[in-house]
């Protein structure tokens, strides 16, 4: 428990300390964020704003994540190593379209076909890995069944449709925070609620673990106080990061930092066997995806709109909101998304427990 908190005290000092050197370096280096000319009119004022801030929140992380490992003494693990991999390396492409983009004096830095081939890769790589490191109790970081709070045994993707299955998931979630980043502290309010819920979910999990199918009320996860404190690091880096990036925002987190808070989520509802359920508790994110794949669906097929604009998140700039209000009436949707996926998590192990 005390590593935890180490580990987002930690990352909430280092973001916010942090960042404000970040804000300097890249303004001093040219690095502002061009802004789309088909985005609402009221964001060209945003126009060389410092970008790649998401580099904060992922040096953050890892610091909060070793200094609470430095002052416990307790071994780093398989399952932690592995969502810290994902983080980092989809932190990577993002700072890579990010500088591309910047260098270019455009809004589109990576072309699709790079940044899909990026994140097919590290999906493969990281899908491989997750299904080995077994512990002493067999367990593997993730697992090749379908799981919502707990593992279905009947749906099985096996070790090729695993891979497979998780480059969909990292895919998905990556590209949500991604679209979700477009109001100054929106994703980062939104990811850390999630990250919050992540850290409850599994440390529960620690505390309530077994190596024993037949004992009710228990989980079959490998680490999950090591994954526990990689989600609480996070939550703290996006809270100190949220200090800088609150409207108006002095950085912004760039696809730095929203394909690896992306890709921590779905690393994080993987190795908590828990995918299904990251689809209530990341609701404003699905929310977000789906606007845009609904867009362009609609749009294709009979030429009409059904947003005014997507992400969903313009639609309500374009009918008159004011960006604090979307931003704050979306990170309440949020927090209800994320309590009702905790209640769901909190009822199962209720209803199993009593059945003991």
């Amino acid at each position: 428990m005390r590593g935890i908190f180490i580990a987002a005290g930690v990352a909430l000092a280092v973001a916010i300390l942090l960042t404000p050197y970040l804000i300097r370096f890249f303004a001093r280096q040219g690095m502002g964020q061009e802004i789309r000319a088909e985005g609402p009119s009221t964001h060209q004022a945003k126009r060389g704003t410092p970008t790649m801030g998401g580099a904060a929140i992922v040096l953050s992380i890892w610091l909060g994540y070793l200094v609470a490992h430095l002052l416990s003494g307790e071994p780093m693990t398989a399952s932690a190593l592995l969502v810290l991999f994902l983080t980092t390396a989809l932190g990577i492409v993002g700072f890579l379209d990010d500088f591309i983009g910047i260098r270019h004096q455009r809004n589109l830095g990576l072309n699709k076909t790079a940044k899909l081939v990026g994140q097919l890769l590290i999906a493969v790589v990281f899908g491989v890995l997750a299904l080995r490191f077994a512990n002493a109790d067999g367990l593997t970081p993730a697992s090749p069944n379908l799981s919502f709070v707990r593992i279905i045994p009947i749906l099985s993707f096996g070790a090729v449709g695993f891979v497979v299955f998780a480059y969909l998931v990292i895919a998905a979630w990556s590209n949500a925070v991604n679209l979700t980043d477009g109001l100054d502290g929106l994703a980062a309010g939104t990811s850390a609620m999630v990250l919050a819920t992540y850290t409850i979910i599994a440390f529960w999990q620690f505390r309530n673990a077994c190596a024993v199918v037949s004992v009710a009320g228990c989980y079959q996860v490998r680490d999950p106080l090591d994954v526990a404190i990689v989600a609480a690091a996070a939550m703290g880096g996006c809270i100190g990061f949220l200090w800088w990036n609150a409207a108006p925002a002095r950085i912004f987190m760039g696809d730095t930092g929203s394909l690896a808070l992306g890709g921590l989520i779905a690393g994080l509802c993987m190795v908590t066997h828990t995918e299904l359920l990251l689809v209530v508790v990341g609701g404003v994110f699905v929310v977000e995806i789906l606007s845009v794949a609904l867009q362009i669906a609609v749009f294709r097929t009979t030429r009409r709109r059904v947003f005014r604009m997507a992400p969903f998140h313009h639609h309500f700039e374009l009918a008159g909101w004011a960006e604090t209000t979307v931003i704050i009436r979306f990170w309440l949707l949020a927090a209800m998304c994320a309590a009702l996926g905790l209640g769901l998590f909190y009822s199962d192990w209720l209803t199993l427990s009593a059945g003991q």
